[in-house]
């Protein structure tokens, strides 16, 4: 059931059996929510990327994107939190869509009131499309799961190496290999780990709009509001979140840079790129191993490389956790419409499978896979 507006306030509330569901802005959260948020995420392992720490919504709440937070509570206690942005009647968690983990944050064994979310006047739908698996009360809106890799770098380059694939040493001692080729064509190699440079920064957006370019990929930095969040993270520098920008160079030239993000003892690869006019040194290889090595000075322990089942990822990743996509909608006719939609998707699919488009099919697959490599910066 849905209660009344409050009176001069943008804040709702929504009740199911035994729970409390608060909409707020991100600015009017209570300072008890906000640090039942932080207490609830500590808790709990599961919630460890950065793209959970309160420090993200705020970031992109600075940006210019609204935020909307949906606060579960029984009795006094909060017992979940979820960062969202609402179009229209639609929700989409915090970020969207360059959030690679999303999903709320709840106390253990309490799911989060899903329902009673899209129950509400104000929410009819909520898509997610980096849900994390095995979120409760979300299985039955699941469509499909995917790999999310990432790299245990423990112990540093060493540490690594002990758990590496063949295939991920392979190509960090090439990675060492071109260094020194670098070094004899173009000048001394330089890795900065986390430089605070906003020229830099700027650098990196263009070089990654180039790729978008290059191509043909939608341009994520087209939007003026994201360009201003990965300076408002770089500029971020609390103990347990920030920004965190990397960048190699071989004497003036940036061969690869990297804007990604910290919560403790996890970095998420977010932003990877390259200039291309470098790249017969594989200067993303050189980057990655160059970060894998300084994971013990930032206080690393774990690099996620996000959702996907590119080449380097396979090559490179130690493990993997997976992440889901669905939307959690109201009413038969929607879930119907959205099943029409996904059906004629797979038609279309098993149409390509079919042996008379297999060249066609080769074809779109490598060109897929080169501008997959591209746009993340390694090759």
């Amino acid at each position: 059931m849905t209660s009344p507006d409050v009176p001069g306030s943008s804040e709702k509330s929504l009740r199911s059996v035994g729970a409390r569901l608060r909409l707020v802005g991100f600015d009017a959260l209570r300072a008890d929510e906000l640090d039942a948020w932080h207490r609830l995420r500590a808790a709990d392992a599961r919630y460890d990327s950065p793209y959970f720490h309160p420090g993200f919504a705020a970031a992109v709440q600075a940006s210019g994107r609204p935020v909307t937070v949906a606060v579960a509570s029984e009795g006094k206690q909060v017992t979940g939190i979820f960062a969202l942005h609402r179009d229209g009647a639609v929700a989409r968690p915090v970020g969207w869509p360059g959030a690679d983990f999303q999903g709320p944050i709840t106390a253990a064994g309490i799911p989060f009131p899903v329902r009673a979310l899209v129950a509400g006047a104000s929410v009819r739908a909520l898509e997610f499309d980096h849900l994390l698996d095995g979120t409760p009360g979300f299985e039955a809106w699941t469509e499909s799961r995917r790999p999310s890799p990432f790299l245990d770098v423990t112990g540093g380059l060493d540490g690594y190496l002990g758990r590496a694939s063949r295939s991920g040493r392979e190509n960090m001692s090439q990675a060492r290999r071109r260094v020194r080729k670098a070094e004899r064509t173009l000048g001394p190699v330089t890795f900065e780990a986390d430089a605070l440079d906003s020229a830099a920064l700027d650098e990196l957006i263009a070089l990654k709009r180039g790729q978008y370019a290059a191509t043909n990929a939608r341009d994520y930095f087209a939007e003026p509001t994201r360009r201003d969040l990965l300076h408002l993270l770089l500029n971020t520098r609390s103990a347990d979140f920030g920004g965190v920008l990397s960048v190699v160079r071989a004497g003036p030239h940036l061969l690869a840079a990297h804007f990604g993000l910290r919560a403790g003892g996890v970095l998420h690869w977010w932003f990877p790129v390259y200039d291309p006019a470098h790249s017969a040194l594989a200067p993303g290889w050189i980057l990655l191993r160059e970060l894998v090595a300084a994971a013990p000075e930032l206080g690393v322990t774990r690099i996620d490389l996000g959702r996907g089942e590119d080449e380097y990822k396979r090559r490179a990743k130690t493990g993997e956790t997976f992440v889901a996509q669905g939307a959690v909608l109201r009413g038969p006719v929607a879930r119907a419409v959205r099943r029409v939609r996904n059906s004629a998707v797979g038609t279309a699919r098993n149409t390509l499978r079919d042996t008379r488009f297999a060249p066609a099919l080769r074809r779109a697959r490598r060109a897929l896979e080169t501008a997959r490599q591209s746009e993340d910066g390694l090759r």
